[in-house]
């Protein structure tokens, strides 16, 4: 089968990879361009390039898709699927119809539930305890064509952003290397989604990382989880941003008095007061401009006041 892919942050590798190694003809390689990165500001390849480049691959790096130029060029390889994993553009309708058996996307989520730019984030935040995989055919809706494949796995109570999304990559490589022989030999057919089950998983914005202290305990360990590595979720300790890295909801409940947000340092540990007394304990914070660091080293460095706040 005759295969453009798109794709661009390193979810999408482990599917190129897998294709490569199944045998499939990837003719051509769609991703973003090159973007400056880290301090210094170099310019950067996207992940997925490095990848085809090391696999010598013809790469494209079109600002947008609209343009007749890049419609004349992409049609000219004459694929028979278009695969997309993570590429980060709509896919105008010209691309939708132009291969054989449509753009299949790879989509990190049960669909129809979590539609949207950040569904694992999403899932992990509102305290899903089962997500999974699904191949899909694109259409001109967000995350709404018809379902090909699905598979599930557990949300662990330790997983976040980081820690689900590399094992979802892994399954859902395998999956689509399964749906596109499905489709090669007819075997997989496409189902619509119920869109009456479908809920949304909007992009994050720097904002949802900020801690609410009136929330209960486990739904502020979620969101650290969930927002790990991006935003990240934040507080502020006498007035300077504080990033909490790690957090668990702990089953030992407040003194009676605190309000959330209180700190309480317990035999060494650092927690704070959730709502309805139940207690947070931090496990990794940083300050701004500083490093990384254990609570117990946070501790030992500032000695907290009684009945101090995060803000």
């Amino acid at each position: 089968m005759r295969i453009i892919y798109c794709g661009t942050p390193q979810f999408a590798v482990p599917t190129l990879e897998k294709l490569i190694g199944a045998g499939f003809s990837i003719q051509l390689v769609v991703t973003n361009p090159d973007e400056p990165a880290g301090r210094g500001h170099q310019t950067k390849a996207p992940p997925v390039k490095q990848a085809a480049e090391r696999a010598g691959l013809a790469v494209f790096q079109p600002h947008k898709l609209k343009d007749p130029e890049t419609l004349a060029y992409l049609s000219s390889f004459r694929p028979e699927a278009i695969v997309v994993v993570a590429y980060g553009h709509l896919i105008p309708p010209w691309m939708i119809e132009l291969p054989r058996f449509g753009c299949v996307n790879l989509h990190p989520s049960l669909l129809p539930k979590y539609r949207g730019a950040a569904p694992i984030p999403w899932a992990i935040i509102r305290g899903e305890r089962i997500t999974g995989i699904t191949t899909m055919q694109i259409d001109e809706g967000l995350d709404s064509g018809p379902i090909l494949l699905q598979r599930e796995t557990e949300i662990r109570p330790d997983d976040t952003t980081e820690t689900l999304s590399e094992r979802l990559s892994v399954m859902g490589a395998e999956l689509m290397v399964e749906t596109l022989r499905g489709l090669e030999n007819e075997t997989v057919e496409a189902r619509p989604q119920d869109a009456k089950a479908a809920t949304p998983a909007p992009m994050l914005s720097k904002e949802d990382g900020r801690i609410d202290w009136s929330k209960k305990a486990d739904e502020v360990s979620r969101r650290v989880r969930g927002l790990r590595p991006w935003p990240g979720a934040f507080t502020a300790f006498r007035g300077n941003h504080l990033h909490v890295w790690m957090a668990i909801a702990t089953h030992d409940p407040a003194p009676a008095v605190p309000s959330p947000g209180t700190l309480l340092v317990d035999n060494g540990r650092l927690k704070v007061v959730c709502a309805e007394r139940t207690t947070l304990e931090i496990k990794e914070l940083q300050l701004a401009g500083r490093k990384r660091i254990s609570a117990r080293d946070f501790l030992n460095g500032f000695r907290l006041r009684p009945g101090e706040k995060l803000e």
